[in-house]
Order: structure tokens, then C-alpha cells, then sequence
């Protein structure tokens, strides 16, 4: 048996909160480790969260699932995990500060990072504020209704993210990072939903307050109420990677890896899983793997009545 405790969870966003929630109430005690970047905390106001009905800010969001995680016991530890490796009994985490945790599982909840426009950090956070520059229309399309709306990504990412926000605005335009990688089955698609397509590698990017400018080579000036730019993102996933575990061809952890990644006590939760990057989303799965890890641990300990999950 080694010295560490039952179960750390890496990340501290929706799904590392939820998932330290359930396992605290399962009467374990979880250990979360965060580097303080959930991309939760970046969100202004969110209205996609069930239970907020005037919209919630992110910080506030992880504040309220912090405070009720640890009133029921999980312990959060601001601390950057920088390598994980099986051992006898468990898993062994080493981190940038030197020191190392050990614990019988591990949750996986470090979500993703985005590719972003090219702006300086504190002008591109307060674009996000003041709502000119959005990353998610899933998440907020709806705010948008009737609005300039311009997308950045002439590629076939960027084709889908221009036709999905077509149902909330008749004011679409897709614009290229550099150069245009359209085929021409998708230019067609797009002229029939009239979403306009420009072309010229974009030079700058300037929020305003309330509006954000747009320069592209060879054209004038465009503005818009607000900017999705569809640059993709690139997964969290290398502690994952590091212990073996197939990735997606995106570099996503497997959906089948909230309840069985295929070693024994690993599991994972949130964006960094293949699938629709949701609050809600995360939340559920954190739910899951929280279970499946406790009802795994049960097993190790040959305590085999299980409640169904």
C-alpha cells in the first residue's frame, strides 16, 4: 500500500470540483492539484450553466463549487503537475516545485488550451470581458442574436463555426488567419446560408468597448460586434500521454476514459475528453469518474457490494 492518499484529481474546473465533491461525499478524501488556469475562470458571464438563470461569472462559478467541495472535505492544493507514473500500488506525481504526491488513482480534469488571436495578454482578457472576442458559440451564440458576428478561420472548422452562428445572426463573415482552405463544395454551402467570405491573411485584430476592428491584407477595415475566431485548441493531455493512454487524433483523452482509460485507477473528466467542451458536460463527468473511481477502489479493497453506476 503506498503512503499517499486514495485519490488526486488533477484540475480544478467544473470537473475536478465535481468530481472532489462526489468522492468527498463518498467519504474519501480527495487532494486537488491545480495550476490556477482553469479556462472556467476566464469566463465574464455565462448563461449556459443550469440552476443561473441571470447568467453566472466564471470565478464566482469555481468559487461556489470550491467552497462546496471543501465543506465536505476535499483538500485543493494550488500546484502544477508536471509528470505522472505508475508505481506499486498506485501513481506517483511529480511537480514543478520538486515535491511528489502519491495516491492509489488519479483523475484527470485539466481541460484544454485555446488557440488565440494575436494580442497582447491584457488586451486580449479584456476583449473577452467587455464581450467583443468569444471562443465558444455553443456557449454564447444566443448573446449574439442579430449582431455583427465575424469568424476567424477560413478552413473547414471555421466554415462549421460561421453556418452554426448563421441561426442566430444574418450579419455572418468568415475571414482567414492567412490564407483561405476552403473547398469548394464549402464556399458553395456558405454563399447559400449568405455568410460572406473574405480573403487576405489577417494583420491585425483591435478591440474596442463595444465593437472590434478588423484589418485584413489588401481590404479595408471591417467591423464587427464581436469576433469567434476558429483556431482550434490544443488538449491538456500529456500527463495522459506520459502513462500510455491512446489520444484522439486531436489529442483528446478517449470518451471511454471517464469510466476505464485502460490502466487500472486513471480516469478523466472535462474538456481534455473527446466530446462537447461544456460546463454541464464536465460536470457530469466529473460525476462519473468520481464514481467509477470510488467503486474501483472499493474492489481493490474487496468491498464488492457496489450501489449501481
Amino acid at each position: 500500500m503506498i503512503s499517499g492518499r486514495d485519490i488526486v484529481i488533477i484540475g480544478a474546473g467544473p470537473a475536478g470540483l465535481t468530481a472532489a465533491l462526489y468522492l468527498a461525499r463518498y467519504r474519501r478524501a480527495p487532494l486537488v492539484l491545480h495550476d490556477g488556469s482553469s479556462r472556467a475562470l476566464r469566463i465574464p458571464l455565462t448563461h449556459n450553466a443550469p440552476g443561473f438563470p441571470d447568467g453566472v461569472r466564471g470565478p464566482d462559478l469555481i468559487a461556489r463549487m470550491t467552497r462546496h467541495a471543501v465543506q465536505y472535505g476535499a483538500v485543493v492544493e494550488e500546484a502544477k503537475v508536471t509528470t505522472v507514473e505508475a508505481i506499486s500500488g498506485g501513481f506517483r506525481l511529480n511537480l514543478e516545485d520538486g515535491s511528489t504526491r502519491e495516491s492509489r488513482a488519479v483523475i484527470l480534469a485539466t481541460g484544454i488550451d485555446l488557440n488565440q488571436v494575436d494580442l497582447p495578454g491584457a488586451v486580449h482578457e479584456a476583449a473577452i470581458r467587455a464581450g467583443v472576442l468569444r471562443y465558444c458559440p455553443v456557449c454564447d451564440g444566443y448573446e449574439h442574436l442579430d449582431k455583427r458576428i465575424g469568424v476567424i478561420g477560413c478552413d473547414t472548422n471555421g466554415a462549421s463555426e460561421a453556418l452554426f452562428l448563421r441561426q442566430y445572426s444574418n450579419d455572418i463573415t468568415l475571414m482567414p488567419l492567412s490564407h483561405s482552405e476552403l473547398a469548394p463544395a464549402q464556399i458553395q454551402e456558405l454563399a447559400a446560408a449568405e455568410i460572406k467570405v473574405e480573403t487576405g491573411a489577417l494583420i491585425a485584430v483591435a478591440p474596442g468597448p463595444n465593437h472590434i476592428g478588423v484589418l485584413l491584407e489588401d481590404r479595408a477595415r471591417l467591423e464587427f460586434d464581436v469576433i469567434y475566431p476558429a483556431l482550434g485548441y490544443r488538449p491538456r493531455s500529456s500527463l495522459a500521454q506520459q502513462l500510455g493512454i491512446d489520444l484522439t487524433e486531436a489529442g483528446c483523452v478517449t470518451a471511454a476514459c471517464v469510466a476505464d482509460s485502460g490502466v487500472p485507477g486513471f480516469f478523466a473528466a472535462g474538456d481534455v475528453v473527446e466530446g462537447l467542451d461544456q460546463i454541464s458536460v464536465a460536470m457530469g463527468h466529473g460525476a462519473v469518474a468520481a464514481t467509477k473511481a470510488h467503486n474501483w477502489l472499493r474492489e481493490q479493497d474487496q468491498d464488492t457490494l457496489q450501489n449501481k453506476d
